[in-house]
């Protein structure tokens, strides 16, 4: 089996290019923002560490964490985006470990993970990937990725870019179906190597 990572900026084409390949025999896609939001529900070790951080403010009326009311604190504030990362991402390499494990007993052929930060973050455990792969795609194409779904807010969010040795780039400029190709590629030059 195969761990790929799919890492870049927000609008370029990770989730629709996963979701596409994910309907092939043997693909599995997981987006590890969805995982990361599982680590911190009420009552988890992660949850509690993020309440003695960062406060009550960031609590909900029903009790989970309010994810608007973290981000308007972690995104103007970088020591805390720091500290939320290293609060959360060994919480998910963790869940991603005990996945891996679960996909290889399956028989999956590819396990694709979404993250934006794979190839950056201090805290993500790049030994659990075979590759990670960082799609590139310039301004004006993500602006009207985004556009489409509804995300405009995401736009000028802050990615670091991976550097040199941290990631295959893979040219996501174009359509959606070239991007899916140029993953497969990617995919396939791992099993020729």
């Amino acid at each position: 089996m195969n761990v790929v990572g799919l890492a870049g900026k927000p609008g370029c084409g990770k989730s629709a290019a996963a979701r596409e390949l994910a309907k092939e025999a043997g693909v599995v896609w997981v987006d590890l923002d969805r995982i990361a939001w599982e680590t911190y529900r009420p009552r988890t070790p992660t949850y509690w560490q993020l309440l003695a951080r960062f406060g009550r403010g960031i609590v909900g009326a029903d009790g989970a964490i309010d994810r608007a009311r973290l981000g308007r604190i972690v995104f103007s504030d970088s020591r805390a985006l720091e500290d939320l990362n290293a609060i959360v991402h060994p919480a998910v390499s963790q869940w991603l470990r005990d996945r891996i494990a679960v996909e290889r007993r399956r028989g999956t052929r590819l396990l694709l993970v979404e993250g934006a930060l794979l190839p950056t973050s201090p805290h993500v455990d790049r030994s659990l990937f075979d590759a990670i792969l960082w799609l590139e795609a310039g301004p004006a194409v993500r602006a009207a990725r985004l556009q489409e779904t509804g995300r405009t807010e995401q736009v000028d969010r802050t990615v670091p870019l991976p550097g040199r040795g941290e990631a295959m780039r893979v040219d996501a400029s174009g359509t959606h179906e070239e991007t899916v190709e140029a993953i497969r590629r990617a995919v396939l030059s791992l099993r020729d190597s």
